[in-house]
């Protein structure tokens, strides 16, 4: 099968996430895309982030009527910081009959060359990379194929920042995730 990986922290998922999740899939033909739900990006502060089972929760509840779409937790049983190339080192030995693709966000590409062992993961694997409202990234870097999105300027940060000043996140996200949010009193 051809899987996408959607690594993140999902801090929470939102709209955005399932919209690129859906665009990259049918432009490359992808038979699911797995989202990797990451305990603690190397490039993130550890306070910022929700408890990651309240992420993999809403991953899950945003997710769950769609039956290409899968959460992946296989991070949490890895050394943290969670770094890339030691998932996909796990994923392709656990899964040796997939063919696995990697999905960023254009922003992520200026950091690309510092991921640990970045020139191993172009080496092995297609970077399928949504396109935001980075300027003159392209130029700069070979390998990775740019898919055009229609741009919706919505972020996590934006949306825990929207929950902190009480103001609604309806749309923002799923209603079941905006649901367990409340519920669990996250982000506040």
């Amino acid at each position: 099968m051809k899987i996408g990986l959607y690594f993140g922290s999902f801090n929470p998922i939102h709209i955005g996430h399932l919209l690129v999740a859906t665009h990259i899939r049918e432009a490359v033909q992808l038979d699911e895309v797995w989202f990797v739900v990451s305990p603690q990006n190397p490039f993130k502060q550890m306070n910022e982030l929700a408890d990651e089972q309240h992420r993999l929760e809403m991953v899950k509840l945003a997710i769950e009527n769609v039956d290409y779409f899968k959460a992946i937790d296989i991070e949490f049983n890895l050394p943290k910081p969670s770094y890339t190339y030691i998932t996909l080192k796990e994923l392709t030995k656990q899964f040796p009959e997939n063919k696995f693709h990697i999905i960023i966000g254009e922003d992520n590409v200026a950091k690309f060359k510092d991921w640990k062992e970045a020139d191993w993961i172009m080496s092995k694997f297609d970077v399928l990379v949504y396109e935001r409202k980075t300027e003159n990234i392209k130029s700069n870097i070979s390998n990775l194929i740019f898919f055009n999105l229609p741009l919706f300027d919505i972020s996590s940060t934006e949306i825990r920042n929207r929950i902190r000043n009480n103001q609604s996140i309806k749309y923002f996200v799923t209603d079941n995730v905006e649901q367990y949010i409340t519920f669990h009193k996250l982000f506040m």
